[in-house]
């Protein structure tokens, strides 16, 4: 098989090495990113959890995305034909990757907002860290990804590291979920919608986008900056808005807008299966960051849940692959070579 690909490169005229060359360097960027998204993400929680108390969540939601759509707007002024770019983009991606990104935006400040306390919220949030195993679920039948039978205790594992890692320090129960549940069925059904709208987001986005440098993303979080605001006005909230509100709206806006930026890249181009396993990680740096924030010292389920994360996000990795299927590899190969003769 090796010397198979082999004599495929060296058949390929100068113009397409080139070309290969430069989606290569393109996919190792892109990855880069996602993996530094995830690592943006992971320090704006306690943030963002100090902005919410001080403005509410659809409030600082709102300010959150519209400030970021104002950085996004500029960053396409800079760039030549930024600002019309997104035309040349597929209408479904549009269109569908689009609703995806501002529903689940929508659904997760919006379940955040019906949390009645904190124990509530982090129930909440749990169900929100259900996207990894589903992105990783999701890339089997929609990228023809492939999976062995490990994919199960893997995500088990890693599931239960997210688990530990969110909850040190609280006690949840089965019995707190059904209580919770029948007095606010919406909260739990939001945040579960946009875990699964996430999912689907980050697949359909590399299915459905041409591989350019950018997506839409920039518009789609402008245009979740303006349904929000559509829902603050609909519900009532106490907003204090000072110097420290102002400053960390802000912040969390600049790097909210860089995060999603490089998470869509990521996606699109990059190694999506490297980039969705290590994005288990997120509750587990989250949580250091908060203890280093607010001088707290952290438990032995930490420690633990960090263990069962690695152990998890590991053995997630390894057992999906995104080679074809056997006697598939050629003909790939050569479908591949009029797809880059158009760019």
């Amino acid at each position: 098989m090796w010397r198979r690909a082999e004599c495929i490169q060296l058949a390929l005229p100068p113009e397409f090495s080139y070309k290969l060359a430069v989606r290569w360097n393109l996919g190792n960027l892109s990855t880069a990113g996602g993996l530094a998204a995830i690592v943006l993400w992971s320090t704006t929680f306690a943030f963002a959890r100090s902005l919410s108390e001080q403005l509410g969540p659809i409030t600082a939601g709102a300010a959150v995305y519209l400030f970021g759509g104002g950085f996004c707007l500029a960053r396409l002024a800079l760039m030549r034909g930024g600002m019309t770019q997104f035309l040349r983009l597929p209408r479904h991606y549009l269109l569908g990757c689009g609703s995806l990104f501002v529903f689940y935006s929508a659904a997760l400040y919006l379940a955040v907002g019906l949390s009645r306390d904190r124990q509530q919220l982090l129930e909440i949030a749990l169900l929100n860290y259900l996207w990894p195993a589903l992105t990783l679920l999701f890339s089997l039948p929609l990228l023809k990804m492939r999976a062995n039978l490990w994919l199960v205790p893997g995500t088990v594992l890693a599931l239960t590291g997210v688990f530990l890692v969110t909850t040190q320090g609280d006690h949840i129960s089965w019995a707190s979920w059904r209580a919770h549940l029948q007095s606010s069925p919406a909260a739990y059904i939001l945040a579960l919608a946009a875990a699964v709208s996430w999912a689907l987001y980050s697949n359909l986005a590399r299915r459905w986008s041409r591989s350019q440098a950018d997506g839409a993303v920039d518009w789609f979080i402008l245009a979740t900056g303006l349904v929000l605001l559509a829902l603050r006005l609909l519900v009532t909230e106490q907003t204090d808005w000072n110097l420290i509100a102002l400053g960390e709206a802000s912040g969390l806006a600049a790097v909210t807008a860089l995060g999603y930026v490089m998470w869509e890249a990521a996606m699109r181009n990059g190694n999506l299966l490297l980039v969705v396993a290590c994005s288990y990680f997120t509750p587990l740096l989250s949580t250091f960051v908060s203890c280093l924030y607010l001088n707290v010292s952290p438990g032995p389920r930490l420690w633990i849940g960090c263990l069962l994360l690695v152990s998890g996000s590991l053995i997630t990795w390894r057992s999906v692959s995104n080679q074809p299927e056997p006697g598939r590899e050629l003909s790939n190969q050569r479908q591949m070579l009029p797809s880059l003769s158009k760019q």
